[in-house]
């Protein structure tokens, strides 16, 4: 697929290096500049998910003991689960004061908010979905995500950047033709992207049995080049 598809045709010998934005080459025919795209399409394999314990409490002390021991229990489900050490992260700790607010009163003190929340990589995308249900079963009553994506892109992204440059020798030989002309040489190639896109949010629902179950759909991967040609 080629998308945003730009052609710069330049007649003439040179071009002045104030206007060049790729390495220059002496050229003796006329220049093309190509600006192409490769996308390829995968099922993701990967799946983040953020889930959290939140406790409340009198004490600033009872509400991270309760948080702690509940963090506990979620981080044993996990590991039963199968999930390893690596892919479990904690990504936040929070400890706050809550009050009460009443019109020209002063704000009373009525407890403490303790926060506890891990990053998780599941691998098995299909049986994530009953780790998060046993993950809120054992305490967990915060979950945000779940994010998609690859967890090797290269060579998905190696696929994409080959199907870049020939849209770009593509369009290069029917300009060519079209100038009574042939492609001689590449110039340059310039990458102008490459890196995966931001993942994409998965959708999280309820079958019929009750247990959450996340569809993972495609991801689009894709990398654009500006290739320079020189025909003759």
């Amino acid at each position: 697929m080629i998308r945003n598809m730009m052609i710069v045709v330049l007649l003439g010998l040179a071009v002045p290096a104030a206007a060049q934005t790729a390495p220059s080459q002496a050229v003796t025919g006329t220049r093309l500049d190509v600006a192409a795209t490769g996308e390829v399409t995968r099922v993701p394999d990967i799946v983040r998910i953020s889930a959290g314990v939140v406790t409340q409490a009198p004490s600033a002390t009872e509400a991270l003991r309760q948080n702690a021991e509940r963090m506990a229990r979620v981080r044993a489900a996990l590991r039963r689960a199968g999930i390893a050490d690596r892919d479990i992260q904690t990504s936040s700790l929070s400890l706050q004061p809550d009050y009460r607010y009443a019109e020209n009163q002063p704000p009373q003190l009525t407890g403490y908010r303790a926060g506890n929340e891990v990053n998780v990589r599941f691998r098995d995308i299909a049986n994530s979905g009953r780790i998060l249900d046993a993950l809120v079963a054992e305490g967990a009553n915060q979950i945000n995500g779940p994010m998609l994506g690859l967890d090797r892109p290269e060579a998905a992204l190696d696929e994409a950047r080959t199907q870049a440059l020939a849209n770009a020798r593509a369009r290069a030989e029917l300009y060519a033709r079209a100038l009574g002309m042939r492609v001689k040489r590449i110039l340059f190639i310039s990458e102008t992207g490459g890196a995966p896109p931001p993942m994409p949010m998965a959708r999280m629902m309820a079958a019929q049995d009750s247990a959450t179950q996340i569809a993972p759909g495609e991801q689009t991967l894709s990398v654009s080049l500006t290739v320079g040609f020189e025909l003759e």
